[in-house]
């Protein structure tokens, strides 16, 4: 098992910093005390009230891997449905500063050498795996754990084993995860689109590394935002949205992706990381924002065309061990190495 690398990876969010040994004279504010249920949850577990009462006024991104480890293990009880877990953990990221190409496979491997996780960053999809990962495990090596199942084919770890694509990798891979609904909810509404995926290509330009991966056709469809409205009383919280974008008439591809929650009024909102946080809005108010944006973009350029919507399983913990036994998750490092860098 990978359970030593739950040592710090990323930097600390900020550094406490003191002006010389005065005191200052500002009270110190006391957190809320719990409430009585929460109480009883924290006494059931041997957790320490007073720290989960200061953990429920921090953001998970400004905790340390303690912590969270700690808090994972109360929010499994506190909210013991799993929709209603992935949309509280999610909602305790807003406010989480964007930073795109964030992860690799160090210290596994250095091709990409950036780390495997990050607590203070998010991109879309990190922040979309790191939610799942921790609504779906009660600690911290679990979480660690079920991340990389998450990240990788199999749980192998390793750059050519990530989840490049999300259309003809991640939807597939994480079939036991997620379950794409979108022909089913979008009916004749719903567009058919080919997409060439060319992995030898990728990695050879992204990473100076020769593969021998023939290049696959996929074949898919997306809803376009025109028919969006009518099939928003479908999606129910955690979903897992991708949102299609490309040139008109030129194909389409996910560039981004995001979690579904409902507001207090029943409003389908769109949870993402983007720049220059992550943060909750309207679906729709998504929709019309980038409409505008993209209306001013020239001619040719990528821009808003749709969705894919993929439903949460009821079960995908179960799924997970009918596929890795009762190890599940099941991850492992990289295998030997058949990758030649280019000269």
């Amino acid at each position: 098992m990978l359970k030593k690398i739950a040592a710090p990876i990323t930097l600390a969010l900020g550094l406490a910093v003191f002006a010389g040994c005065g005191i200052s004279g500002k009270a110190t504010v006391m957190p809320p005390p719990l409430d009585g249920e929460s109480r009883t949850i924290v006494e059931h577990l041997g957790l320490d009230a007073d720290q989960i009462a200061k953990l429920e006024q921090k953001q998970l991104f400004e905790m340390s891997e303690e912590e969270v480890g700690v808090y994972i293990r109360y929010a499994h009880a506190k909210y013991p449905d799993l929709r209603e877990r992935i949309v509280h953990l999610g909602r305790k990221n807003i406010g989480q500063p964007y930073k795109l190409y964030l992860l690799g496979e160090f210290p596994f491997e250095t091709h990409d050498p950036l780390p495997l996780y990050s607590l203070t960053h998010s991109d879309c999809v990190v922040f979309s795996e790191h939610t799942y990962a921790m609504a779906l495990t009660r600690d911290w090596p679990s979480f660690f754990t079920m991340l990389q199942r998450i990240r990788y084919i199999d749980g192998q770890i390793g750059v050519v084993t990530r989840n490049h694509y999300t259309e003809a990798d991640w939807n597939r891979n994480n079939n036991w995860l997620v379950e794409d609904i979108t022909a089913e909810i979008g009916g004749d509404n719903a567009l058919a689109f080919t997409q060439t995926v060319r992995r030898e290509r990728f990695f050879r330009n992204r990473y100076n590394l020769e593969v021998s991966i023939p290049d696959e056709t996929v074949n898919d469809v997306y809803i376009p935002t025109e028919h969006v409205p009518a099939i928003l009383d479908q999606l129910q919280p955690g979903d897992f949205v991708n949102v299609m974008r490309g040139p008109d008439n030129k194909g389409v591809y996910a560039g981004h992706v995001g979690l579904i929650t409902h507001g207090e009024d029943g409003t389908v909102n769109f949870l993402h990381s983007t720049t220059p946080t992550v943060i909750e809005e309207p679906l729709m108010t998504y929709v019309a924002k980038h409409h505008a944006r993209d209306a001013r973009r020239d001619p040719g350029s990528a821009v808003l065309q749709g969705f894919k919507f993929l439903r949460l399983r009821e079960n995908p913990v179960e799924n997970l061990r009918a596929i890795d036994g009762d190890e599940a998750p099941r991850i492992s490092p990289p295998k030997e190495s058949r990758l030649t860098a280019q000269p």
